[in-house]
């Protein structure tokens, strides 16, 4: 039985369908406890139901087909530790079902399409991360996952994710302004006109500036760096594996970029490339290459989208020790 918490420290997850919420929310829950931790999906504020939407022309990234002023007031009622009573919207029927008591947690993570839409919801979040797919990549995934798993035409999968781009690139794109980290995926530059998908690059882009957020680093905190790991102590198979480090600017911020180009063939050997990180956020050395190898399973185990997440959840608990106290630590993984 999880304690009632003195503090409620909430953590936004914003991105598109289909860009590894889940994958990554699993991550999270992993470092904290499930017991510790409440995931809300803002899809439960539609305003509009399935019907409704089809009727009116109006998608569920429109910000009309959502009911802001709702969500504002709960999670701030959250927040504030008070209980709410929060509507459901059934992914299955399409309709908006009664809705269900929710009581404030350790952690509470917002997750969808507009975790950081909105300014009062946004300036409730205490760390925020934007997943950010490529529009080659998220093709092809989608393409895989549509045509393979349900039946769709290539030509029926092309249109519907054409339909959703306006709206996309109006409300849900720019959120990636006003995150603390945005997890980058993207196509490979180790294989030539690659269009299978299967080899990705993975930028981290942190926000530099932001109280008590330390940007992890490659070597040399500042420097621009490009390194090949492969070799004695890391074992690549073709394409093999380059990362850099570098700062940058992101709408106006001021950046630090860490990038992973390739597939690890060895988690176990990991340790070689944690060993130089720094600003990592782990308790022990090893850490973070204990917490991949314990979900060898999870999409993206083995590249650069599953180090980037772990680290990333590093940091989310970093941030919640730092707003509680010394009091209330999260354990360690063993």
């Amino acid at each position: 039985m999880v304690s009632k918490p003195d503090r409620v420290v909430l953590i936004g997850v914003a991105g598109d369908s289909g860009c590894g919420k889940s994958t990554f929310l699993r991550r999270i829950t992993d470092i904290f406890g499930e017991d510790f931790v409440t995931v809300i999906c803002l899809d439960d504020y539609h305003s509009l139901d399935r019907k409704q939407r089809k009727e009116t022309g109006i998608t569920a990234l429109d910000p009309r087909a959502n009911n802001f002023d709702l969500m504002a007031e709960q999670i701030k009622a959250l927040k504030n530790g008070q209980s709410i009573m929060k509507p459901i919207y059934n992914h299955e029927t399409g309709l908006i079902d009664p809705p269900e008591r929710i009581d404030p947690n350790h952690i509470i993570v917002i997750e969808g399409l507009h975790p950081l839409y909105d300014e009062r919801v946004r300036e409730l979040l205490d760390f925020s991360v934007y997943l950010d797919i490529s529009d080659e990549v998220k093709i092809a995934w989608k393409i895989q996952r549509d045509m393979a798993e349900r039946g769709h035409r290539y030509e029926d999968v092309l249109a519907s994710i054409n339909a959703r781009r306006p709206d996309f690139e109006a409300y849900i794109d720019t959120q990636k302004q006003y995150a603390n980290v945005v997890i980058q995926i993207l196509p490979t530059q180790l294989i030539p006109d690659d269009k299978e998908r299967k080899v990705l690059r993975i930028r981290l882009v942190q926000r530099e500036g932001i109280e008590g957020f330390e940007p992890a680093y490659l070597f040399d905190e500042g420097s621009t760096i490009y390194w090949t790991p492969c070799g004695r102590k890391l074992t690549c198979s073709y394409p093999g594996i380059k990362m850099y480090y570098g700062p940058d600017a992101s709408y106006g911020n001021e950046v630090s970029i860490l990038e992973v180009d390739g597939k690890f063939d060895n988690l176990d050997e990991m340790i070689y490339v944690e060993g130089h990180l720094s600003n990592i956020s782990t308790k022990y050395y090893g850490e973070l290459t204990h917490m991949m190898r314990e979900h060898q399973d999870y999409p993206g185990s083995n590249d650069g989208s599953g180090l980037f997440q772990v680290l990333v959840g590093l940091k989310m608990r970093a941030t919640y020790e730092r707003l509680v106290g010394s009091g209330e630590k999260v354990a360690a993984a063993v």
